[in-house]
């Protein structure tokens, strides 16, 4: 009688299984890390000062201030609901994906009433609409960031879209400004203007968090001396350069157009680049908000082989490296 042997998975795919799991484990920290950040600031900023604001916290501070009712428990039945209800609309995908933000924020919020009962940081309200709406919007923007949901009143409105194909920004924005003027019964109307101070900020705040590493600059050359300045930006400054063949609009001469992206703080180099080999350059600069590839979302591939030379003019050529090797994307992507 043959016994067969089962198998063992070999090296390779343990690789495989190490980096698949990798970024589900940074994207459940990371949706951790921020439900937790936006209950710390809840309970430090937001309450001691009576604060009103928007989402499902708005709500629970209505609730509350009419019943009593606490704060993370109805957060945490609120969300639960709403995760069911998105559950049955959105798939089974986005339940699995919501449950996390869901169960985390209102149990950190219950947490830290009990554990920083009594604290108050400050009672300048000014300061604590300062910091509800950074603290709330870096939260918001860290796990939106990673793909992922926030829950409760952020279901509504991907229902809303699902169904009637309304824009999600504009319902969440109704929504929140709807539940601060509900909340207008139970406050005083000073409060209610720093309630929309409040959303402003944070609304600001997830905005530069979600394009937090991301933006760029896209460097533009049209210049006698193209050629010259591709070069020194491949081995000074090592990024890609992409060359474009033109004419100019008046005169309809031939011209060369070099296009790159880099960081921020490699501009003041590329530009000292072009001002020393061609101060008659025309260049335009642009921020970029986002840019993926290789030079930037990927590691560079460094070639053994040198530059090529540019082969006429002849429609768009995207360089792949650099006088040193360097491997990057079109544009210096």
């Amino acid at each position: 009688m043959s016994i067969k042997r089962a198998a063992l998975p070999d090296s390779r795919g343990r690789r495989f299984a190490e980096k698949d799991l990798e970024p589900k484990i940074r994207t459940a920290a990371a949706v951790i890390f921020g439900n937790v950040l936006y209950a710390l600031t809840v309970q430090l900023f937001l309450e001691p000062s009576g604060l009103p604001t928007g989402g499902t916290t708005g709500i629970a501070l209505f609730v509350r201030a009419l019943t009593g009712f606490p704060l993370s428990t109805f957060v945490l039945l609120f969300n639960t609901g709403m995760l069911i209800w998105g559950g049955l609309e959105l798939g089974r995908k986005f339940f699995l994906a919501t449950i996390l933000s869901t169960l985390v924020y209102p149990l950190a919020l219950g947490a830290f009433e009990h554990l920083l009962a009594g604290v108050v940081l400050t009672e300048n309200v000014f300061l604590n609409t300062v910091f509800s709406g950074l603290g709330i919007g870096a939260s918001l923007g860290i796990v939106i960031r990673e793909g992922a949901s926030t829950g409760g009143c952020d279901i509504p409105p991907l229902v809303l879209h699902k169904r009637t194909g309304m824009r999600i920004s504009g319902i969440l924005s109704g929504m929140d400004y709807a539940i601060l003027l509900l909340q207008a019964l139970s406050n005083p109307p000073e409060k209610i203007l720093y309630g929309f101070l409040v959303i402003l900020l944070y609304s600001l705040t997830m905005d530069r968090i979600l394009l937090l590493g991301t933006q760029k600059t896209e460097v533009r050359v049209i210049s006698q001396h193209a050629d010259a300045i591709r070069r020194e930006i491949l081995t000074e400054v090592d990024r890609g350069v992409t060359m474009l063949a033109g004419s100019g609009g008046f005169t309809g001469a031939e011209e060369t157009l070099l296009v790159s992206v880099i960081s921020n703080r490699e501009l003041p180099a590329v530009e000292k680049i072009i001002r020393a080999l061609d101060p008659e350059a025309f260049v335009v600069v642009s921020r970029v908000s986002e840019v993926s590839g290789r030079g930037f979302t990927m590691k560079k591939r460094y070639l053994d082989a040198l530059t090529r030379e540019p082969e006429g003019r002849s429609g768009e050529e995207g360089d792949t490296g650099s006088e040193r090797g360097s491997e990057d994307g079109p544009c210096g992507l």
